[in-house]
């Protein structure tokens, strides 16, 4: 690996690194772990089956099981019987998990500041390369 790769990938280490403890710190500002706050954001579309869940965010079941019990044992989530299949259970984010939702939402500047030292062609030029890496 050349001297100019090597410094690259530290980059993009460091940066996953910075993006993973700000979005740590807007959680905890709530009171939430890194992993609720993403169950959250995960839920803002509807509900969602604890499974289907599971899959989406690369842990265990059991993991989301612990994660939604202490989500509704703040009132943030609402764990339902699926209406068709009555041994899946279902996650939906209550009121008061959206409002928390939306704190850690606005608590978590660090993409909108990082990209806000960009130009407007850098922002470009950056998205175009973001897309054949992810491709």
């Amino acid at each position: 690996m050349t001297e100019a790769a090597e410094s690259l990938d530290q980059q993009l280490w460091d940066f996953v690194y910075a993006y993973d403890a700000a979005y740590d710190a807007a959680a905890r500002a709530v009171g939430l772990s890194a992993a609720q706050a993403c169950l959250l954001d995960a839920l803002t579309g509807g509900s969602r089956a604890m499974g289907e869940l599971a899959t989406e965010l690369l842990c265990d079941a059991s993991n989301v099981t612990q994660l939604a019990a202490r989500l509704e044992a703040r009132g943030l989530v609402a764990r339902d019987p699926d209406p068709v299949d009555r041994r899946v259970k279902r996650l939906s984010i209550t009121p008061a998990g959206r409002q928390v939702h939306q704190t850690v939402r606005a608590g978590f500047d660090f993409p909108a500041d990082r990209l806000g030292r960009l130009s407007d062609p850098e922002r470009r030029q950056l998205s175009q390369l973001m897309s054949k890496l992810l491709a």
